[in-house]
C-alpha cells in the first residue's frame, strides 16, 4: 500500500473524533454527518490553526448547514446527463465523473447531493459514459471529475484515459482535481509518469487561500508541471475565506510561483446548506478591480457565475467601457479615463493613428485597495 493510501486511512471521519478534534458538540456533528459526510484529511487538518480559520471554515462541519436557502442541484446536471456520471451541457465537451468519494469533503460542494456515494457516481457507469463519448462525435474535450479522479489508483485511472485517449475524436483530455491541495502525497513520480504518457492533457487544481500552497503542495505542483501537464486553478470564492482583495491577489501571485495559472473564480454556487458561505456578487467584482492593473495578467482569472438551471459559466468583468459612439470611452484600472477613436471617425485635426488618448477625469467608480 503506498503512503497516500495509508495517510488516507488515518483521515478524521468519525463524528466523535471530529467532535473532540475541534470542540464541537456530538449531537450537531452526527446530525451534519447524515446530510453530508465528514471527511478530513490529517494533512489538511494540520493545516488549520484555529476554529474558524480560513482553513477550518471549507472543511469542519457547521450547523449553518442546515439552514437558509439554495437547491440540491442547482446547476440542472442531472438534466443534461444522457447517461448516469456524464454531463453533456456544452456543444464539444463533456463532464465525466469516474470517482464517488474525495480525499477531503468541502462543505461547500456543488455536488454534496451524490458525492461520497458510491450508489450515485458509480464505477459501473464508467463503461456506458465512454460508449457515449465514443458514438458523439462531436465531443472532443473530456474533462474527467467526480469525487475527484486521483483518488483511483494508477491503474485504473489509467485505464480510462487509454480508453478516451484511443477515440479519435477526443482531442483532449482534463482532469479536475484538489488532491494537490488536501493530499499532495498522491502526486508520485509514477503517477505523473502515468499521465504524461497521455498528451494533451491538462489539469485544473482547486486552492481557495495561500495558506494552502504549503512546501509539500508546491512540490506536487511541481511535479505535475515537470511532466509538461498544464496546470489552471478554480478558486471559489467564500465568506471568511477568500472574500478579500489581498487574500486572493496574495493567493493567485503564490500560483503563479507554483507554475499554475489562476483560471477561474467562481461566485459560489446557489447550493443548498451553503448560503453562509456565499457573498454578494459585487464582492467578486470588487477583487477583480483589485487584481487587474496590480499584478501581472498572467495571475488574473476570469471571475464567473455557472449560471442556475443549467446556463453554464458566464463570466464578469468590471465595467472598463462607459460608452460606445465615434470614440469608444474607457477607464483603466486607476480609475482615469481615456479616448479610443473609432476606425472610419472623421477627424479634422489630425489622424486617429498619431492621436495620442487623453486623461479625462479620475472615474468616479475606482475605489481603494
Amino acid at each position: 500500500m503506498e503512503s497516500w493510501q495509508q495517510m488516507l486511512k488515518q483521515s478524521l471521519m468519525k463524528p466523535e473524533d471530529i467532535a473532540a478534534r475541534f470542540g464541537l458538540p456530538l449531537e450537531d456533528v452526527q446530525r451534519l454527518n447524515e446530510v453530508f459526510k465528514t471527511r478530513i484529511t490529517s494533512y489538511y487538518a494540520g493545516l488549520i490553526r484555529e476554529k474558524g480559520d480560513p482553513l477550518y471554515r471549507q472543511m469542519v462541519p457547521d450547523t449553518a448547514e442546515l439552514e437558509g436557502a439554495g437547491e440540491p442541484d442547482p446547476l440542472s446536471e442531472e438534466h443534461d446527463s444522457p447517461v448516469p456520471g456524464l454531463v453533456h451541457r456544452y456543444p464539444d465537451r463533456v463532464l465525466f465523473l469516474v470517482s464517488p468519494i474525495c480525499a477531503s469533503y468541502c462543505r461547500f460542494c456543488t455536488r454534496k447531493r451524490k458525492v461520497g456515494d458510491v450508489s450515485k457516481i458509480h464505477p459501473v457507469h464508467i463503461a456506458a459514459g465512454i460508449d457515449y463519448i465514443r458514438r458523439h462525435t462531436e465531443i472532443r474535450d473530456v474533462i474527467l471529475s467526480g469525487g475527484d479522479p486521483l483518488m483511483l489508483g494508477d491503474r485504473r485511472l489509467e485505464s480510462i484515459l487509454k480508453r478516451l485517449r484511443a477515440i479519435p475524436h477526443v482531442e483532449m483530455l482534463r482532469i479536475g482535481t484538489r488532491i494537490p491541495c488536501v493530499l499532495p502525497q498522491r502526486i508520485t513520480p509514477e503517477l505523473t509518469a502515468m499521465l504524461r504518457k497521455y498528451h494533451p492533457l491538462y489539469m485544473n487544481v482547486h486552492f481557495n487561500h495561500p495558506d494552502e500552497l504549503t512546501e509539500e503542495a508546491v512540490k506536487a505542483l511541481g511535479l505535475l508541471a515537470d511532466a509538461g501537464i498544464p496546470l489552471g486553478n478554480q478558486t471559489v470564492l467564500l465568506k471568511g475565506v477568500n472574500d478579500d482583495p489581498e487574500v486572493m491577489k496574495k493567493l493567485v501571485r503564490k500560483l503563479l510561483q507554483a507554475r499554475v495559472r489562476p483560471y477561474y473564480i467562481y461566485q459560489a454556487d446557489y447550493v443548498k446548506g451553503t448560503e453562509h458561505f456565499r457573498t454578494r456578487v459585487e464582492k467578486g467584482l470588487e477583487i477583480m478591480e483589485a487584481l487587474r492593473g496590480w499584478t501581472s495578467g498572467l495571475s488574473i482569472p476570469q471571475f464567473v457565475i455557472d449560471a442556475p438551471g443549467g446556463g453554464g459559466k458566464i463570466p464578469l468583468l468590471p465595467n472598463y467601457v462607459l460608452s460606445f459612439g465615434d470614440d469608444v470611452i474607457l477607464r483603466n484600472y486607476e480609475g482615469k479615463i481615456f479616448v479610443y477613436p473609432q476606425v472610419g471617425k472623421k477627424e479634422k485635426r489630425e489622424t486617429p493613428r498619431r492621436r495620442k488618448p487623453e486623461r479625462v477625469a479620475e472615474c468616479p467608480m475606482l475605489h481603494s485597495h
